[in-house]
Formats: C-alpha cells, sequence, structure tokens
C-alpha cells in the first residue's frame, strides 16, 4: 500500500478520533459520571476506546488493555467495567489508541489489505477492519454528541480530517 493512501486513511479514521476526544472534553462532570442516565456517557467513551484498542492489536491471543483496564467488554455477559473511569484516565487511553491505530495503518501492505485480520471475527481484510473501526468511533462520537444536546450542551463542531499527519514509514 502506498504511503498517500496510508495518508488518506489516517486523516479520516484520525477526524474520527478527534472528533471522539472534543466529544470526551465537551462533557461536563455532571453528565460524565452520572449514573442514573441508560447509556452512562463515559461508559460509551470507554467502549470506543476499547474496541478501538482491540481492532488495532496485531493477535487476539495476549490482548489486554493497558491498566487501569480490563476485559470486561469481552464478556458475553455484558459485565460492566468496576468502576467509572475518569475523563483523564480515558484521554489517556485515547491517545494510546490514537497511536495503535497510526501503527496498524503503517503495518499495511498491498498482500496484508486482502488477508482476514486477525481481530476479526467475521473475516474481515485488515484494510476493511480498519475502515468498520473508524466508522465505529465516528458512530459512537455522534451518539456521544447526541448525549451532550440532549443534556443542553452544545455539541463540538464537525472534524473533516485529522489534526496530526500520519508520520511516514521510516
Amino acid at each position: 500500500m502506498n504511503d498517500a493512501l496510508r495518508q488518506l486513511v489516517w486523516r479520516q479514521f484520525g477526524a474520527a478520533i478527534d472528533a471522539l476526544e472534543a466529544a470526551i472534553r465537551a462533557c461536563p462532570d455532571s453528565l460524565w459520571g452520572d449514573r442514573s442516565r441508560r447509556p452512562e456517557f463515559w461508559y460509551v467513551a470507554f467502549h470506543t476506546l476499547f474496541f478501538l484498542d482491540y481492532y488495532s492489536a496485531k493477535a487476539r491471543d495476549g490482548f489486554a488493555p493497558p491498566a487501569p483496564f480490563g476485559l470486561e467488554e469481552m464478556d458475553p455477559e455484558g459485565v460492566m467495567p468496576p468502576r467509572v473511569y475518569t475523563r483523564e484516565e480515558l484521554l489517556r487511553y485515547l491517545e494510546y489508541g490514537r497511536e495503535r491505530s497510526r501503527e496498524a495503518i503503517r503495518r499495511l501492505t498491498e498482500e496484508s489489505i486482502e488477508h482476514p485480520s486477525p481481530m476479526s471475527r467475521s473475516g474481515l481484510s485488515e484494510f476493511e477492519l480498519l475502515v468498520y473501526g473508524t466508522r465505529h468511533v465516528q458512530h459512537h462520537s455522534a451518539q456521544l454528541n447526541l448525549m451532550l444536546r440532549q443534556a443542553g450542551i452544545e455539541p463540538p463542531r464537525w472534524v473533516s480530517v485529522s489534526r496530526e499527519a500520519l508520520d511516514p514509514i521510516a
């Protein structure tokens, strides 16, 4: 895969991540930890970041999110995390996921874009899983923006392209 196509993919995937970050930053404390809302704002943000991390991993075996996060998202019973994660914890996880996503894009080759990703349960190629991941992040960013609007808060503006470039492959 040529560098120009990698850059294009990153500009849009990075924009989705930037939109997620803007929604997280725009959330007031009163909405962030409001346990009476379904879904809970912090949890939607966490869920999105967990799968941003998961889809950019190299292999399912041994996958684990960084501390303090656990694997509850993989539980078929829908077990919630043990506590409300703070905005700061999730912003650190967002930066971790942003870099892992960059790495996943840098790993793409002409051959790998056609091979099934080890992280896909439905046989998506590595390239298609990146597109799928972009859609997942954007879907939940829009959900968070709706939650902000429903709480009377003006949501962040649309992000057209990533604010940061994808560093070229060395």
